[in-house]
């Protein structure tokens, strides 16, 4: 994991694990789903260290339902609940103009530590940190110039790279795509890992590019995943948020009609959601782990405002799914070997 106050700079991984006893995370340090760490921790006890605060988390456009990352992060919060004790609640947004008044609320309501999911809601989680001093504030996916706000952000670039592999030794057409959801430095990170991982596993087979500029529309990914499915693209990987819901949506009705096509997830494990017959593996981030950390930092009293943290794949925050029953056991060699080989720091994957 990376810590910064502007630039990066590298914590061992060590240091890692130290914080997370520190921190008393109780799910295991690895790229399982949400899914999967709440089910591992439903039965443990609460300290009941968090009794007394309130954490709440707002999301962007997708809402708590998106089956991506504001799911995770509120099954982060309500794993917190259980082992804490901790009053926890979201906030759904439904667009932009609802960022800046539900972080509002929050805060006006003495909520210990108010969580803002998603990039876009940059803009909105700085003004409102500027205008309340005092309060807590936390950021996943955005990077927040604000003493009273902890950061998280992700290698996705790094775990992308994976996925890429995978595409790149299982596709039958020698053509794969990748659709986004709103262009920006964020999904760029997911677009530019999985064309890397692509290339450096088969550089004959040919990417495609799509972006459908909205993260909740999935009659948008649906459209795209058609126009990609019929120009040959027999695998899609999305980081599209909802949107990519419909891609789901478009490759379960050509699969029932008999064509082969793959959706490679994002986020979670996403064939809990929609199935291994359309789900190839998933590039998980551990946006859940995250939100339990910097929340029991709240509780302990070691809250990090002004600092930005980067979770990497070498601590187990991006990459697949634990399971992943359709890749074979010399595909899944060849995710192991560039694991190492970027791990270990003899691949740079580039991270824009």
């Amino acid at each position: 994991m990376k810590w910064t106050s502007k630039p990066f700079h590298a914590l061992s991984v060590s240091a890692l694990a130290l914080m997370l006893v520190v921190t008393g995370c109780g799910a295991k340090n690895n790229a399982e789903n949400g899914g999967a760490a709440n089910k591992e921790n439903a039965g443990a006890p609460s300290d009941n260290s968090g009794k007394d605060f309130k954490i709440g988390m707002v999301t962007d456009g997708g809402g708590v339902n998106d089956k991506s990352f504001n799911e995770s992060a509120w099954e982060g919060l309500q794993r917190l609940k259980k082992e804490t004790g901790a009053d926890v609640k979201p906030l759904e947004s439904k667009g932009e103009s609802d960022f800046e008044p539900n972080l509002n609320q929050m805060v006006k309501a003495g909520y210990n530590l108010t969580w803002g999911i998603g990039f876009m809601m940059n803009k909105a989680i700085t003004t409102v940190a500027k205008q309340n001093p005092e309060a807590k504030l936390a950021s996943i996916d955005s990077e927040v110039d604000a003493p009273n706000v902890a950061s998280v952000m992700f290698a996705e670039n790094e775990g992308s790279f994976l996925v890429g592999v995978v595409a790149a030794m299982m596709t039958k057409t020698n053509k794969v795509a990748f659709v986004g959801g709103v262009e920006g430095d964020l999904i760029k990170r997911f677009e530019t890992g999985f064309v890397e991982g692509v290339k450096a596993a088969n550089p004959n087979v040919k990417v495609e590019i799509s972006y459908v500029g909205d993260f909740t529309k999935p009659d948008l990914g649906k459209a795209a995943a058609a126009t990609l499915y019929n120009d040959g693209a027999d695998i899609i990987y999305h980081a599209a948020g909802g949107s990519g819901n419909g891609i789901f949506t478009e490759a379960k009705d050509r699969v029932s009609k008999g064509e082969k096509v793959w959706v490679i997830g994002v986020d979670k494990d996403q064939s809990i959601e929609f199935g291994n017959d359309i789900t190839l593996t998933s590039m998980v981030k551990r946006v859940d782990e995250a939100v339990v950390i910097v929340s029991k930092e709240v509780i302990a009293g070691k809250f990090e405002g002004g600092k930005t943290r980067l979770l990497t794949l070498k601590d187990k925050a991006v990459g697949l799914p634990e399971n992943n029953p359709n890749i074979p056991e010399d595909v899944m060699a060849k995710v192991k070997e560039y694991e190492g080989k970027i791990t270990s720091g003899e691949i740079t994957v580039p991270f824009k």
